[in-house]
């Protein structure tokens, strides 16, 4: 193995990502210690004893030490156990199994059309550059992109749920089997499907425009090859190495985004759980879901970085 291999940057890349999921960890639970309240006051009711205070706060060992509460917690992380919520007693990993679906759903639904649309868009613009298809498809995806999504979902909502009444404005009354009502589904996904088409065509076409402007791609015209082929087969994987990282960003971008989402349409996903349990102040709901989305987020960019090292080797990206 030669150094700076293959082999040498996939063991300094998993390196860092255990190095990111201890950070992730440590961060989770310093910003947890810093949301303000207490939980064992919380807990205690609306005219708090405080003898009934501290015996709360002793049976959640909420007296100890930050440090001895941190390696406890740790120790459970390593072994799957992810806490017990303070208001209910339920494990947080039963919060996380009623909030999965609807989240998972939304994020797969909105995946599944964003590579065809984004990789689609940017194709198109990067072969008529300079034409109208390509201004036409670079001036929508900039007003799109500068549209925050709260105000796309009210938008969104306004017009296509309260003036022409297509669609529900939110998903309550609904569950959480949303496939029985697709309808739900629409006005969430193109929310979050957005912004990330946007930037996702955006950075392909610039990479398919410098692979089509190089020297190999000029060569493959004089021999004759033709352009489709071209396009395909020595372009996009040129201009598909970054946009792997951008994809993985996306679903970066998706597990906050989904927190926004759901909360304006009212989706029983895991940033609804989140959410509420911040607003319950139920310290271990919180902890546990922040370090699964944390950690999801650090394995999204190991796989990104490993499969744009695979695609362009000399592209080693920084983390």
């Amino acid at each position: 193995m030669r150094p700076g291999g293959p082999r040498s940057f996939v063991a300094r890349r998993l390196l860092l990502g255990a190095a990111q999921t201890a950070a992730v960890v440590l961060l989770v639970f310093a910003l947890t210690e810093a949301l303000p309240g207490d939980a064992a006051v919380a807990l205690a009711g609306d005219q708090p004893d405080p003898a009934r205070i501290a015996a709360i706060r002793e049976a959640l060992h909420l007296d100890r030490p930050a440090h001895e509460r941190l390696a406890d917690w740790t120790w459970g992380l390593l072994h799957g156990d992810l806490g017990t919520s303070l208001t209910s007693g339920r494990p947080v990993t039963g919060y996380l199994a009623d909030g999965f679906g609807p989240t998972l759903l939304l994020a797969t639904l909105t995946l599944a059309l964003l590579i065809p649309l984004g990789f689609g868009l940017g194709v198109l613009a990067a072969r008529h550059e300079g034409r109208p298809a390509d201004r036409l498809i670079s001036s929508v995806t900039l007003a799109v992109y500068a549209v925050p999504e709260f105000a796309l979902g009210v938008l969104l909502v306004t017009v296509f749920a309260l003036k022409l009444a297509w669609l529900p404005p939110t998903a309550v009354g609904h569950g959480t089997d949303l496939l029985a009502h697709p309808t739900v589904l629409v006005l969430p996904v193109l929310v979050l499907l957005a912004r990330p088409v946007c930037s996702l065509s955006r950075l392909v076409r610039a990479g398919m425009v410098d692979a089509l402007a190089s020297p190999y791609a000029a060569h493959a015209r004089r021999c004759g090859i033709p352009a489709a082929r071209i396009h395909w087969l020595h372009a996009l994987p040129n201009a598909a190495a970054p946009a792997v990282q951008q994809l993985a960003r996306t679903v970066d971008w998706l597990l906050c985004g989904v927190v926004v989402v759901e909360a304006l349409f009212v989706v029983p996903g895991l940033g609804t759980v989140l959410l509420d349990a911040v607003a319950e102040r139920d310290v271990p709901v919180v902890q546990g879901l922040a370090v699964v989305f944390g950690v999801l987020a650090v394995v999204l960019n190991l796989g990104a970085d490993l499969v744009a090292h695979r695609l362009v080797p000399r592209a080693e990206v920084a983390a």
